[in-house]
């Protein structure tokens, strides 16, 4: 199996990890106009309020469970699992691990260097990169084409998140999400329908998010419940990658590359 091979399928293990991408979905020309839909201001402000309230932590841990549903060419719908955990140090330190049945990756950040292993094939892939979580996902997505996962995570509180794409919104009225009462809203975009239930206090943190692609008659979802450790035990050692001995380091292609 050749070099390239090997990165093609290192970059596809990365592709396939859980992703929230809200606000990567364009909206298309044909999409109703925004003033002949109801825009709830309050559900608008919550999510400014989220955050804004993300962009104040520095050090966390965040546990994803994700259950996505796979559309066969028969209409069927066969519904996937698989969960993710990632670590934080802002500006410039994170460590991602993705795992499920099909698959296990690992994404290590260290400030300087990016380091996608897969310990299934035991291959890892390092390059350099900027010098902030930020500038390295943008780097990451605008060079190779990969987006990591979790990235709303940082956009959320920022420009790159523009809420003027929001088509609807409106308050959904409260739930309790593993016995925490939460704010539970739904918005429309492009053609996506989301919802997102918001921790109520002064901690407003997304704990569950529902995502239904309006794109394809069937509806597929995908539901994300999200865990927050704000106080976690972590070393700085977790973002240091250390490549097993029986490990072979593979290159990233960039996208220009043939």
């Amino acid at each position: 199996m050749t070099l390239r091979k090997f990165t093609f399928i290192l970059l596809a293990l990365v592709l396939a990890a859980p992703c929230l991408c809200l606000y990567a979905e364009p909206i298309p020309s044909s999409s109703t106009p925004l003033g002949t839909t109801a825009i709830n201001a309050d559900s608008i402000q919550a999510l400014k309020n989220m955050g804004a309230y993300l962009q104040t932590l520095t050090r966390f841990q965040v546990k994803l469970i994700l259950s996505s549903e796979v559309v066969l060419e028969d209409g069927q719908k066969l519904q996937q699992s698989s969960e993710a955990e990632i670590q934080v140090q802002r500006t410039n330190k994170l460590r991602a691990l993705m795992r499920s049945a099909r698959s296990e990756r690992e994404l290590v950040y260290d400030g300087k260097t990016v380091t996608i292993y897969t310990p299934a094939l035991k291959y890892y892939s390092r390059t350099e990169t900027a010098s902030t979580i930020v500038g390295m996902e943008k780097q990451l997505e605008e060079k190779y084409g990969l987006q990591l996962p979790f990235s709303d995570l940082f956009s959320w509180g920022t420009d790159a998140a523009p809420l003027d794409q929001i088509e609807s919104a409106m308050n959904a009225g409260q739930d309790f999400i593993d016995q925490e009462l939460c704010d539970h809203y739904a918005f429309r975009q492009g053609s996506i329908d989301w919802q997102i239930w918001i921790s109520v206090g002064k901690k407003p943190l997304p704990r569950k998010i529902v995502i239904t692609s309006r794109a394809d008659e069937a509806r597929p979802q995908s539901v994300y419940l999200l865990t927050w450790n704000l106080k976690p035990t972590f070393q700085d050692s977790v973002f240091k990658f250390t490549p097993p001995k029986d490990a072979y380091p593979i290159g990233i292609r960039p996208l220009n590359t043939k």
